[in-house]
């Protein structure tokens, strides 16, 4: 159970590679809060709850897109990355809500799409207008078709989304778009497409960004001949080419030229592939996707967190661990199904959880999470224990809805507005209409006044674990040995690395039933309450002083 009174926090540290072991909250505007009413959340309503994230404890912010945009996938189909879309506010509120945060301590990342634009893009508009063989559509992929009139698609690669990947535009060619028809996918091949990309850079990390989160970034480079797909073809015509490194080298020189810092979103099974993209001189992080996925289930639990650390260390790169992001199923729902790992293709209407059993493990699994050398990312709501919410389907917006012909639910349940204030209309998400996607029943029974006045709610046990964790210096980035225990019990040490300070114990039972605890002088802070023989009950998790 969460400790009374957690120590001081200080602030977040100044060096250069704070990165190395940062918790990295991620905001998703349209859902965070609400500064003007109009149902959609936006920068005005950031900026009001920013002495909330300082009180929680987090060293940086990861803003999902807030550029000029469509919305036909969610802000990830960009149209202009120097003007915020004007449902969340202005470059001026932009600039002003970073400069607030750093004054609190916390930095600020962005999010960019290098594999897309929106076809609202001005690029996109002109290569349409200008028509086939112009130098306007060699910054896409225009092909003619295929088929004795060219009815049919240059190609038959699998679309990220369900459906086709290529769309055909009235002049008869074809552009290719690995998500949907409005995010047309740029060709990285031609340098304009390059040097666009690093002037955006530079026009962010000059207006205070700390760092850049790169979406999809195995994705952006592809073969030129645009072969068709083949299941296990080497090298892949559109994943993890080698031409990528290339392109993350030069941004690197970009970003330390502003001591900037990239994570990058790569879902790539080869662990020494997924390793190249760490170097020294290409991103600093990239997310851990083994350990989101992994079911709560002991064995795999340690093999998912040996894997991460194998494959980060021959380039020295620190880990980082999550739990859920804007894509993924709540913890909380997920940890309560029987399937207690994450699939997208096992996403269904329908799938029955038991929320306190879910609950409790993802308490345990919080602290799990803190206890592990690296960094953290923590998406909105997880601090509040937010189930995934049902969405009815007429309100469904997610593109992935709608290319699976109805059968995926979409990942419009975990981007339900947050709950403020309880009692209050919407939660308290500041709204004086219907918020963009409904809240459920209930929904302000997790808001964040009442959890704040209660240290055993899912809020005070994320804010006194982050607390510690900063107070701690054996947290964080360092070295991990793991500790002997029963059957089922997941322990190890966490030491100041290079010596000095006080050890940390973490232990976690994902197990069946309580087992004995590791040899301590004494108990930190628990995610539930111990056994009356002191000994740690099912899906609990406690941090102990060696």
């Amino acid at each position: 159970m969460a400790a009374p009174e957690p120590p001081a926090a200080p602030h977040p540290p100044s060096h250069r590679d704070w990165w190395r072991s940062a918790v990295i909250y991620q905001v998703y505007p349209r859902s965070f809060a609400d500064g003007d009413g109009d149902g959609t959340g936006d920068l005005a309503g950031v900026r009001a709850r920013l002495p909330y994230l300082a009180e929680l404890g987090v060293d940086a912010v990861w803003f999902t897109p807030w550029y000029l945009s469509p919305l036909a996938d969610g802000g990830y189909d960009v149209a202009d990355y120097r003007t915020i879309d004007p449902a969340f506010g202005t470059l001026a509120e932009a600039e002003a809500l970073i400069a607030d945060a750093r004054e609190l301590g916390i930095r600020t990342l962005v999010d960019i799409v290098p594999n897309h634009v929106s076809d609202q893009h001005p690029w996109f508009r002109a290569a349409l207008a200008a028509g086939p063989g112009s130098p306007e559509r060699k910054l896409f992929h225009f092909r003619p078709g295929r088929g004795a009139h060219g009815e049919l698609p240059p190609n038959d690669w699998p679309s990220q989304f369900a459906g086709r990947t290529w769309t055909r535009v009235e002049d008869g060619e074809w552009y290719l778009h690995l998500f949907t028809p409005q995010q047309p996918d740029l060709n990285w091949a031609h340098p304009a497409v390059r040097e666009e990309h690093e002037d955006v850079l530079r026009f962010w990390f000059e207006r205070g960004v700390a760092g850049v989160r790169i979406d999809s970034a195995a994705l952006p480079a592809k073969d030129p001949e645009l072969p068709d797909f083949t299941e296990g073809r080497d090298p892949h015509p559109y994943v993890d080419r080698d031409e990528l490194h290339e392109i993350y080298r030069s941004w690197r020189a970009v970003a330390d030229a502003y001591g900037g810092v990239f994570v990058g979103e790569v879902w790539l099974p080869d662990a020494e592939r997924f390793a190249r993209y760490l170097r020294p001189d290409e991103l600093h992080t990239a997310f851990n996707f083994t350990f989101l996925a992994c079911p709560w289930e002991p064995v795999r639990l340690r093999a998912a967190i040996d894997d991460t650390l194998a494959e980060h260390a021959p380039v020295g790169a620190p880990a980082t661990w999550v739990l859920c992001n804007h894509d993924v199923t709540r913890t909380v729902t997920r940890y309560g199904r029987a399937d207690t790992g994450f699939d997208f293709a096992t996403k269904a209407f329908g799938t029955p959880t038991d929320l306190a059993l879910g609950t409790r493990r993802a308490r345990a699994a919080a602290l799990l999470t803190l206890a592990l050398p690296g960094s953290v990312y923590l998406y909105q709501g997880e601090e509040l224990g937010l189930p995934e919410a049902d969405i009815p389907p007429e309100r469904v917006q997610d593109p992935m809805h709608f290319r699976s012909g109805g059968t995926d639910p979409g990942r419009d349940g975990c981007r339900v507005p947050l709950p403020w204030t309880a009692g209050a209309p919407y939660a308290g998400f500041g709204s004086r209409t219907e918020p963009w996607l409904p809240q459920p029943e209930g929904w302000d029974g997790y808001a964040a006044d009442r959890q704040a006045a209660d240290p055993d709610s899912m809020l005070g046990l994320y804010r006194t674990a982050l607390a510690l964790r900063r107070a701690e210096p054996a947290l964080g980035d360092g070295p991990l040995t793991w500790l002997p225990g029963p059957a089922g019990l997941l322990a190890f040490r966490r030491t100041v690395d290079g010596g000095g300070g006080a050890d940390l114990v973490c232990a976690v039972n994902p197990g069946p039933g309580p087992v004995p605890l590791p040899p301590h002088s004494s108990v930190l802070l628990a995610s539930g309450p111990l056994a009356a023989d002191g000994r740690l009950p099912s899906d609990t998790a406690v941090w102990l002083r060696g």
